[in-house]
């Protein structure tokens, strides 16, 4: 079997199966068998494969098949740029939480020279995407990465030290704000805000392999984001900033919690590319 050949029939497997960009998956899933690029794929059409990277290639496609993310299959994904690994210990990072990223680097610029430094929260942090991004992107600054589950601050201590930022970044295990040992200067954090009731439309993919901990925010999908602004109170210092991430249609709900514990703070709902207003910026 050729390069072009193992293209077309793992192309053709996943479609069977609805798979949105199975083309992209199939080179996806080919690259990481053969350990070389998207562009050395298409270089050497007529190459043949060998028995074993088939056999490995077949695999791989019938875990996809079963509806594993890819992303899962392959111990990696992208983020704002920069790789990391991924295993279902964490949720696999979204494109739309670079919004997070983006605004928290936009409002850290114009604060860098506070005299006792400036430190970073980022609530929730799984893999820890968020965090070593603003690591990376943000030399000056150090940042707390929080997160209720051990396994997934595993995976994030992985990434810290892949990307090297171990010495800036400092993982805590707890609930919420409840492991920050001093005033921050922002807090940011992509919580669960799955409501209970939409947990029978999502696919298969997020369904059977992502951590429900890290999708389920209750009736509403709010319990996480309300505990958040409970907590917070105490834990950010005059003029920081809050930098949620929030559902579709839930931007209302959460600007009004928002109101009842900072009553004077601005608030900035700052819509994703699809036009929803993903991230609820709050000035204290």
């Amino acid at each position: 079997m050729t390069l072009s050949e193992a293209l077309r029939s793992a192309s053709n497997s996943l479609s069977t199966v609805e798979i949105e960009d199975a083309l992209v998956e199939a080179e996806l899933l080919l690259g990481y068998v053969l350990g070389v690029s998207k562009a050395q794929l298409y270089s050497q059409p007529e190459r043949s494969l060998t028995a074993e990277e088939a056999g490995h290639l077949q695999q791989l496609v019938q875990r996809r098949l079963l509806r594993e993310p890819t992303a899962y299959i392959l111990k990696r994904g992208e983020f704002y740029g920069f790789d990391f690994y991924l295993d279902r210990r964490v949720l696999i990072p979204r494109p739309e939480s670079e919004l997070l990223v983006e605004k928290t680097i936009e409002f850290a610029s114009t604060r860098l020279s506070a005299e006792n430094g400036f430190i970073i929260a980022d609530i929730g942090t799984g893999c820890g995407a968020v965090a070593i991004s603003l690591a990376l992107s943000l030399p000056e600054v150090r940042i707390y990465a929080t997160d209720i589950s051990d396994s997934a601050l595993q995976v994030a201590s992985v990434n810290c030290r892949r990307h090297k930022v171990g010495g800036r970044v400092k993982l805590l295990q707890g609930d919420l704000l409840e492991p920050l040992p001093e005033l921050v200067d922002v807090i940011v954090a992509n919580l669960p805000y799955i409501r209970d009731c939409e947990f029978c439309a999502l696919s298969p993919e997020i369904v059977d392999f992502e951590p429900v901990i890290a999708l389920s925010g209750g009736e509403d999908g709010l319990d996480k984001i309300r505990c958040l602004l409970q907590q917070a109170p105490g834990k950010i210092r005059t003029g920081g900033c809050l930098l949620l991430e929030a559902g579709q249609g839930q931007d209302k709900a959460v600007s009004s919690i928002i109101n009842s514990h900072f009553p004077p703070a601005s608030i900035e709902l700052i819509p994703d590319l699809s036009g929803i207003n993903r991230v609820m910026k709050v000035v204290l």
